[in-house]
C-alpha cells in the first residue's frame, strides 16, 4: 500500500483539504492518505512554529515516524508545505517514493515579487496579525486563493469555525511567513521523482514560479487553465487525475 502524506501551506491545517483526501482514497483505494499538520497549525496549534523550513521538515518527518508509517512516502504538498517537501528531499531522500509540489515558489528560481504578488502583502499582514475577525480573515483568504470554490460564503463560515477551534497565533503566522521568505532550495534537482502542478489563475503566487522550477530541475509539470492558488479546492478531481497518472507511473 502506498502512503501519501499531504502537507498544506501557510497557517493552514489538515481540515483545509476538505474532501480532497476522501476523493483520493475513492479514486485509488490502494492508497493510505495521511494529512499532517505543521507545528503551530491545526492539531499542533499550541506548538511554536519554526522560523526555518528545515526545522519544519524535521518536525514533519518525526511526526510521520511517530505514526508508525513505513516508507517510502509520496508527498503531495502545497505552497509553504511544498517548500517543506523540497527540504525533506534534501534531508532524507531515501524515505521518499515521489514528491508532488502544488503552486509553490522557491528561491533561487524566481524573484520575490513573483513568489508573492506585492499587491497581496497588506492583506496577508492583516490576516497574520489577526487585526480582523475570523470570518473576515477566511473570506480574505478565499478571495486570494480560489477562483471556482463552490458556496464560498458557507466555506468561509466553516473555515472561520476551524480557526476559532484551533487558532494560529499571530506570532506563529509571522514565523511561518519568515520561514517561507528566507528558504532557498538547492539549485540541483532532488534525487526523487518529482511533479510540479500549478494554476494559471493563481492570484497569490505567479504561476511562472512553477514553470521556472520545472524547467530548471527538468521535471514533469502540468498547469490548470483557470484554477486559483488553492488548486485542490478549486478543482480537486483534476488534481486527483494528475496524481492517479503520476502514482501509477513506472517505478512509483
Amino acid at each position: 500500500m502506498k502512503t501519501v502524506i499531504l502537507l498544506r501551506g501557510l497557517t493552514r491545517e489538515s481540515a483545509h483539504w476538505g474532501r480532497f483526501p476522501a476523493l483520493l482514497s475513492e479514486r485509488m483505494p490502494g492508497l493510505r492518505v495521511v494529512p499532517i499538520d505543521l507545528p503551530g497549525n491545526g492539531s499542533l496549534n499550541v506548538q511554536r512554529s519554526p522560523s526555518r523550513v528545515d526545522a519544519m521538515a524535521r518536525a514533519a518527518r518525526q511526526q510521520v515516524l511517530e505514526l508508525g508509517l513505513p516508507p517510502p512516502y509520496h508527498l503531495v504538498a502545497m505552497s509553504l508545505g511544498a517548500m517543506v517537501a523540497v527540504e525533506w528531499t534534501v534531508q532524507d531522500p531515501s524515505s521518499l517514493g515521489s514528491c508532488v509540489l502544488i503552486n509553490t515558489s522557491l528561491r533561487p528560481f524566481s524573484p520575490w515579487y513573483r513568489r508573492l504578488r506585492p499587491a497581496n502583502l497588506p492583506t496577508l499582514l492583516r490576516i497574520a496579525l489577526a487585526i480582523d475577525g475570523d470570518r473576515w480573515r477566511e473570506e480574505a483568504i478565499l478571495r486570494l486563493t480560489t477562483r471556482h470554490a463552490a458556496a464560498p460564503a458557507a466555506l468561509a463560515q466553516e473555515w472561520a469555525g476551524i480557526r476559532h477551534r484551533r487558532p494560529v497565533s499571530a506570532a506563529n503566522a509571522l514565523r511561518q511567513l519568515m520561514a517561507a521568505a528566507r528558504y532557498r532550495a538547492p539549485s540541483s534537482p532532488p534525487g526523487v521523482p518529482l511533479l510540479v502542478l500549478s494554476s494559471r489563475g493563481d492570484q497569490l503566487v505567479d504561476p511562472d514560479c512553477s514553470r521556472q522550477l520545472a524547467s530548471a530541475w527538468h521535471v514533469s509539470a502540468a498547469e490548470h487553465a483557470s484554477a486559483g492558488h488553492d488548486l485542490c479546492l478549486d478543482d480537486g478531481p483534476w488534481v486527483a487525475d494528475q496524481l492517479e497518472q503520476w502514482l501509477g507511473g513506472a517505478g512509483l
